[in-house]
Order: C-alpha cells, then structure tokens, then sequence
C-alpha cells in the first residue's frame, strides 16, 4: 500500500514499529532508521545506485537486519505543491519497492536537503563531508518529519 497520508499509514501500523526513510537520489539512496516507538530518526547507510535491481536487494537486507516494519519514501514536490520529473520517478520507485509488503508513506520533502545542509554548515562541516553525509542526513530530517506527524495526530 502506497499512501502519502499520515493518517492511513498510521491506521495500517498501529502498534508502531521501526520504519526505514528513504530519500531517493540519482546517484544513492539516502536511509534512515527510527526506534519502534517513532520517537527519534538517525541516519543509516548510503546506498550507492547501481541497477534497481541491486538497489533493492540493498533495501531488502536493511529491511530484514533492522527488523523494519513500513518504508517513508522523501516525495520531491515542486515548491508549489505540483509534481516534477524527480517526483514521478519517486513515484515509480515506490511502485517498484511495494512488492516487498510494507506500507509506504509518501512524505513532501520540500526543503528537506536545504535544511540539514543549513545545519551542516553552521557546524562548519567541509563540503567534502557534507557531500558524503548529506543524503542520509536529509532520509533522517524526512524520517523525522513523518514520525512527528504520525505521533502528532
């Protein structure tokens, strides 16, 4: 099931559970990881992209290691709203990661990137470091975002 409802996906998991965030770039695949109780998000590893069909046996093995029991893929709107090339291959991605029988929560991803490259720099992180850690930090920020909104309602 592929929803971008924080609602339906919190009737579909009501017992909670760990969740894996995703934030699906051309080059990787940012991840992320909350506790079962969806307190807190902590970037995972970066998946390197190679063909899907190995990006998804990288997902499947986070998925069976951390005991996940839902996916939130980053949704990469256009600032108003509509959506963009990058948006409806998102769409397609999670479409082809469904068939390994979790809910998906699609979560607007606006400003995500921005934010935790804002942060990185007043931390005065090179860019050599930020480039590396700046994926798994934005699945964190989106992980983090969809699981305050899950709690909140």
């Amino acid at each position: 099931m592929i929803t971008a409802s924080a609602i339906d996906y919190r009737e579909i998991l009501p017992g909670g559970g760990r969740l894996l965030g995703l934030d699906v770039g051309t080059k990787t695949i940012g991840t992320a990881l909350c506790d079962a109780g969806w307190a807190f998000a902590s970037p995972a590893e970066l998946i390197r992209r190679t063909k899907f069909t190995k990006d998804k046996v990288a997902i499947q093995a986070l998925i069976a290691a951390q005991s996940v029991k839902g996916l939130v893929i980053g949704l990469p709107l256009n600032m108003d709203g509509s959506d963009s090339p990058r948006t409806q291959s998102t769409r397609a991605f999670a479409r082809n990661v469904d068939d390994l029988g979790l809910p998906i929560l699609l979560w607007d991803e606006r400003w995500s990137t921005v934010a935790v490259e804002r942060v990185m720099i007043e931390q005065d992180m090179s860019r050599a470091k930020r480039a590396e850690k700046i994926d798994n930090m934005a699945a964190a920020h989106i992980l983090q975002a969809a699981i305050d909104a899950l709690c909140a309602g």
